[in-house]
């Protein structure tokens, strides 16, 4: 993508911690280094800017009942979502150069899970998050979407705050056509993008998917949009595992990550991504701030 700058995101916090070896397990996530040990927290988030992330994503996404209990979500969310914001707020403001932060706003009934989608609980959850985040926050971005209806509930909630909004969709990447790229509901692409082009999100991303089936859907949105008005094109795939008859899904274990996804293998996945209209790139799952360096380093020409 010539002509604007290329973003470069961070990549996967959760897994960055338990590298890191910060507290961390199922079912809390990258939510328990925030309950015990916040200081990780904040490295990781210097390690990513250190690679050359543009963005520092807020350790908010595990902050949902499905992570931490409905107990501790009713007690402790908006604490953990303020400490979350502050740690990245502060990790931008002393990185000695433009660094935005941005408002992680997870899917509110667990990852992969479209079908559990409660609109109701998820508008009110939604809005702790808006209200929680706004003061530390650059920009709101929703993550790991699976569905229409949790896209149509977070545009509508965010749009009016004022703020860039980002939306982010994970696709289904087991048994796909190419040139019909589709969510993890199994709801065509199309759709989103429609839902897009009245919303007018700032911009429209692809993550938490393998790499192998982002090209097609940025290619797929490229040529539906058009004009001055048209949302920046962002991907940030995953490095879980080939999907085979072992594979539970996002949420039922730490599974192993893949071993062919080394930095290199990953920067061969962003150029291609860039060369089909990506604007924005970084990494999910599994995606370290080694893999960042290496494709801030490759990408540089499209700056």
């Amino acid at each position: 993508m010539m002509g604007v700058g290329m973003i470069i995101l961070d990549g996967g916090l959760g897994r960055e911690l338990q590298a890191m070896g910060a507290p961390f397990r199922q079912p809390e996530w990258s939510a328990l280094a925030l309950m015990e040990g916040p200081e990780y927290v904040r490295a990781a988030h210097d390690a990513f800017l250190q690679a050359g992330a543009d963005i520092v994503t807020t350790n908010s996404y595990a902050i949902v009942p499905f992570h931490i209990g409905a107990d501790v979500f009713a007690a402790r969310a908006s604490e953990l979502l303020r400490l979350s914001g502050k740690l990245a707020r502060a990790t931008a403001d002393d990185a000695g150069r433009q660094v935005r932060v941005a408002a992680s706003v997870p899917p509110m009934f667990g990852s992969y899970q479209p079908d559990k989608f409660d609109p109701h609980a998820a508008a009110d959850m939604m809005r702790l998050f808006r209200d929680e985040l706004a003061g530390y926050a650059d920009l709101f971005l929703a993550e790991t979407l699976g569905s229409v209806a949790e896209a149509e509930l977070f545009l509508t909630e965010f749009m009016p705050t004022g703020r860039p909004v980002w939306l982010s969709v994970t696709l289904d990447d087991v048994g796909v056509t190419v040139g019909q790229p589709r969510l993890r509901s199994g709801e065509p692409l199309g759709d989103v993008l429609a839902l897009c082009q009245t919303q007018a999100p700032d911009a429209l991303l692809f993550n938490c998917s393998q790499p192998e089936v982002m090209e097609d859907a940025i290619a797929v949105a490229h040529a539906y949009f058009s004009g001055d008005h048209s949302p920046l094109i962002g991907v940030y795939a995953n490095a879980f595992p080939l999907a085979d008859d072992k594979y539970e899904g996002a949420n039922a274990t730490l599974h192993q990550l893949r071993q062919d996804i080394t930095p290199d293998a990953y920067a061969d996945y962003a150029e291609r991504w860039a060369a089909a209209g990506a604007g924005i790139i970084g990494g999910c799952c599994g995606i370290s701030p080694r893999h960042i360096k290496c494709l801030k380093d490759r990408l540089s020409r499209y700056g």
